[in-house]
Formats: structure tokens, C-alpha cells, sequence
């Protein structure tokens, strides 16, 4: 396994980063552990949860399956997104930022984290005040670093002047949505980071599944799948005809390099030399080995050509295609009429 450090900092992290979403949930704890327990034997030393994943239950599976070898995991975790009943149990909040440590800390079983993402941004609340309460968690010793997750450049920017400002350390990662289906990232996002300082943690290699080839064109998805689960985001996002066809084009390629589009797909990210690490997120052991394989494949410049061919740098693979969840806020119309 090879390792990088994260940013500017002096933390080291693996290449391939164990994503948990699923633990305590699609994946039980018992499949969870054996992929933890895997994962450390072949060198993984980065993990990656939220408060949110499984309703908690993923920071409990993780906790437990990391306790023994604490030491020598970098255990990441999030806060920002939560309940959609109570005001104050989501965001970015002092309030919220200073409950929700406590609760993360007290599920995950340990008395620090090593990297605390803001897993999305707050409109709704001034940014110097969710830093300064990051900065005293900091002091405290509760997290060592904190990290920023589906922030745009612009307010990745404006984080790291006000840590400046305020006298916070900065943050030293960034986690992005970053794969072959959609590389918009390429345009801002990624030089920011490289401008500031900051690592790149991208999620979702695969697009939510996508990518694996597993769903044909024509045809219902499997209903043990992310899809025919009905699940939100993958529907909302990555079930595009596009999408669909740059799968099969890059399993035809796969076959014909003795690979699979798992392996291709993850090691496109990582030919990224902006990408510091990549989140690889199982359901099940096999998935996970396939993850695992995807750093050892040795990607050429015919397949970096073939990438650029099916998908333009910095285009998403559906021309004009925009996030529901992230829209374009830069034109106010003048007139409503």
C-alpha cells in the first residue's frame, strides 16, 4: 500500500480510503468487520463514516471494528447533515458542531477524531462561526484536523482565508464528488485544492454503482442493487442514460485488458495526481477486494486517452447535466414574469 500526506499536513493516509456507508446497514456488522479487519492487513490505514450513515449505526460498527488497532487508523467522520425535525440537529452550528463531536465520539467509542469534515455547506449559518467552534475542538484535542466535504471552490477559498483570519489551523482536506461520469471537479474544485494546500479525498469512483456495468441499457435494475433499492441520490443523480453507456464502453475495454471496470474506474481517479486518496465504499466482501484490486492496476496512457474520449475534462457524461442537490446559483433573473 502506498501513502501520501494529507495536504500540508504531516498526516499520512493510504491511497485507498475504506468508505463505511453501508455498515450497520446493507452490509452488517459482521460482513463490516471482516472488510475492516481486511483492510488493515492489506495497509489501510484511512476510514471514513458520518454521523448521519445508518442512522449512527456505521460510526458504532466502525468504532468497534477499529478499536483494537485505534492507534493506527486515521478515522474520519462528518457532521452537518441530520434530522429534518428538529432545527438544531443539523448544520453548522456552534451548537450543533459541539453536540454533535460528543455524539460521534461517545457512538464511535474513542475520545478523538482524526478528521472532521463539514459534510455539506450551511447557508444558513455565518462560516466564522462554525470554524472558531472547529478551532476550539481543535484546541481541545477533541479532532486533530478538519476537512471540508461538497463545498465549492469559491467556499473552499473563503474557509481557508477566514482560518487565517481567525488564527484556526486550516483545513487540510477536501472530499469532493469525483468520477469518470463526472468531471466537473476538474474545472475549479481540484486546482483549488492544489492552490491551498489541500488534499483530495474523492467519493463515489464507481457513480453510486454505475460504473460497475452492472446495469444494461434497456433493462430493470437488479433489485439487490443501489438502484433497485429505489435508492435517492443514485436516482436523482447517476441513473443516466449516459452514464449507462460509458459503463458497457468501459467494459469492453476492461475485457480486452484482462481488468474489470471497478479496477479501471478506480484507478482513472487516482491517475490523478491531484487526488490524494480515493474513498472505495463495499457492500460486501467481494466489492471490497475489487476496491483493493483497483490500486494495484498500473493505468496507461491509452487509458487515459480512452477516459478523455468518452467524457470531455471537466464535462459531466450528460451534456448540460446538474446536481438537483447542488444547483447553479449563479444567475438571479431580474424579472420573474
Amino acid at each position: 500500500m502506498q501513502y501520501e500526506n494529507l495536504g500540508k499536513s504531516g498526516l499520512k493516509v493510504s491511497r485507498l480510503c475504506l468508505g463505511t456507508m453501508m455498515f450497520g446497514g446493507a452490509s452488517d456488522e459482521q460482513t463490516s468487520h471482516q472488510i475492516i479487519r481486511h483492510a488493515h492487513e492489506n495497509g489501510v490505514n484511512f476510514i471514513d463514516t458520518a454521523d448521519i450513515y445508518t442512522g449512527g449505526e456505521s460510526e458504532r460498527v466502525v468504532g468497534k471494528g477499529i478499536a483494537a488497532q485505534r492507534d493506527k487508523w486515521v478515522l474520519a467522520t462528518k457532521v452537518g447533515n441530520g434530522s429534518e425535525l428538529w432545527p438544531n440537529e443539523k448544520g453548522l452550528s456552534r451548537r450543533r458542531i459541539i453536540q454533535a463531536v460528543e455524539q460521534s465520539l461517545q457512538r464511535l467509542a474513542t475520545d478523538y477524531i482524526d478528521i472532521y469534515y463539514l459534510h455539506r455547506p450551511d447557508p444558513e449559518t455565518p462560516l466564522h462561526e462554525t470554524i472558531r467552534a472547529l478551532g476550539d475542538l481543535i484546541a481541545q484535542g477533541k479532532i486533530r484536523y478538519f476537512g471540508l466535504s461538497n463545498f465549492s471552490a469559491w467556499q473552499l477559498a473563503e474557509v481557508v482565508h477566514l482560518t487565517k483570519e481567525l488564527g484556526v489551523a486550516p483545513p487540510i482536506v477536501s472530499q469532493p464528488y469525483y468520477n469518470a461520469a463526472n468531471r466537473m471537479p476538474e474545472v475549479e474544485h481540484l486546482p483549488a485544492c492544489d492552490f491551498h494546500g489541500l488534499g483530495v479525498v474523492s467519493y463515489s469512483p464507481l457513480a453510486r454503482g454505475v460504473l460497475t456495468g452492472k446495469y444494461l441499457p434497456g433493462n430493470e435494475p437488479d433489485q439487490n442493487s443501489r438502484v433497485g433499492r429505489g435508492d435517492k441520490r443514485a436516482l436523482q443523480t447517476e441513473w443516466r442514460p449516459e452514464s449507462i453507456a460509458l459503463a458497457q464502453a468501459l467494459h469492453e475495454h476492461a475485457q480486452a485488458h484482462a481488468t474489470t471496470n471497478v479496477e479501471l474506474a478506480l484507478a482513472w481517479v487516482l491517475n490523478n495526481r491531484l487526488v490524494t486518496s480515493v474513498i472505495g465504499g463495499p457492500r460486501t466482501f467481494e466489492q471490497w477486494q475489487q476496491y483493493l484490486n483497483g490500486v494495484n492496476y498500473r493505468f496507461t496512457s491509452e487509458d487515459e486517452a480512452l477516459f478523455d474520449r468518452l467524457v470531455p475534462p471537466g464535462h459531466p457524461s450528460t451534456p448540460g447535466y446538474t446536481d438537483p442537490q447542488y444547483p447553479v446559483t449563479g444567475r438571479v433573473p431580474r424579472n420573474a414574469v
